[in-house]
């Protein structure tokens, strides 16, 4: 029998969130997602008289279902809200809580996932090829560049990589992502040069500026680690040197270049998961449907009988 605590609903909704943070070690911010989206499945609930979690049934998880739609939440949204509230069950059933599943029978909604946009390799090229190298700035900034597009690394990862994290004589980083999840990503040789040319001539130059050391790899100009905001604001500069549209490029735009590019190289898709540091191979899966859709387009543009404008003429 669960305790008085975890059949009520705050119990039972707060004893997941403190799991998924301890146990699981999903960030604070889907914390945060998950407690939101659960604490308006439990006031609907309770507007239905249901307080507690053992008299949860596949009904109210169709009519919760219904009542997202009815408050006008987007599909994105009510997926997210219905997502949360299944994994709760699911915990709820593994603790002997329920014993049925009252989510198994409801259909959740489905919604087109929007392709994340790439810049094409000579543009990722022509980015890298614009920075300054003559200064302590512009090493920074093409080491950065390098490691973005060679690693696939999340901004945030990025940011903070740290001096012990780099294995120059592997060619590897040590990088922290989602949830402090640690995993290991090789780089290529020309990051490498990059990065140790940077390492060698730039950042002791920026480090002379720092009131306090700092272990960060990347350094602002005033010898603290860079910021998101900084290394944003060097990026659309960078893309208008190149002659690319600044608000084309981010550095997420350089992760799904990393991404995108490398699968149509060959790469295995539980290869790039891996060095992506996805939770869920669906998430990577998205990369194959840019990869054909660009595959579609230089058909379309390159073969003789690919394009519409040349399927009438003969």
């Amino acid at each position: 029998m669960p305790d008085p605590e975890s059949s009520s609903l705050a119990g039972a909704i707060g004893g997941f969130l403190d799991h998924a943070s301890v146990e699981r070690g999903l960030s604070p911010r889907t914390i945060e997602a998950y407690g939101r989206d659960l604490g308006r499945f439990a006031r609907f609930l309770a507007r239905i008289g249901v307080r507690r979690v053992e008299d949860i049934r596949a009904e109210h998880m169709a009519g919760f279902a219904v009542k997202l739609e009815s408050d006008g939440l987007g599909a994105r949204s009510r997926a997210r809200a219905m997502v949360a509230t299944r994994r709760w069950l699911r915990h709820l059933g593994a603790l002997g809580a329920l014993d049925a599943d009252p989510s198994d029978a409801v259909v959740h909604p489905r919604f087109d996932r929007p392709l994340p946009r790439v810049l094409r390799p000579d543009e990722t090229l022509a980015l890298i090829d614009a920075v300054d190298r003559s200064t302590p700035l512009g090493l920074r900034d093409c080491a950065m560049l390098e490691v973005l597009y060679s690693a696939g690394l999340r901004v945030s990862e990025l940011i903070s990589l740290s001096l012990g994290g780099y294995d120059g004589r592997s060619g590897v980083l040590r990088v922290f992502g989602k949830g402090s999840k640690e995993r290991v990503v090789p780089i290529g040789e020309p990051a490498q040069a990059a990065l140790d040319d940077y390492l060698a001539l730039g950042r002791p130059v920026l480090a002379k500026a720092a009131r306090t050391d700092s272990d960060a790899v990347f350094l602002s100009r005033r010898g603290s680690a860079m910021s998101r905001q900084n290394f944003f604001i060097r990026l659309r500069g960078i893309a208008r040197a190149a002659g690319i549209p600044s608000d084309k490029v981010s550095p997420h735009v350089l992760r799904h270049a990393f991404a995108t590019d490398l699968l149509e190289g060959g790469a295995d898709l539980r290869a790039l998961q891996s060095m992506l540091g996805h939770a869920d191979l669906s998430t990577t899966q998205i990369y194959t449907h840019v990869s054909q859709k660009r595959l579609r387009s230089t058909i379309d543009s390159k073969h003789p009988r690919g394009g519409k404008s040349r399927r009438g003429s003969r």
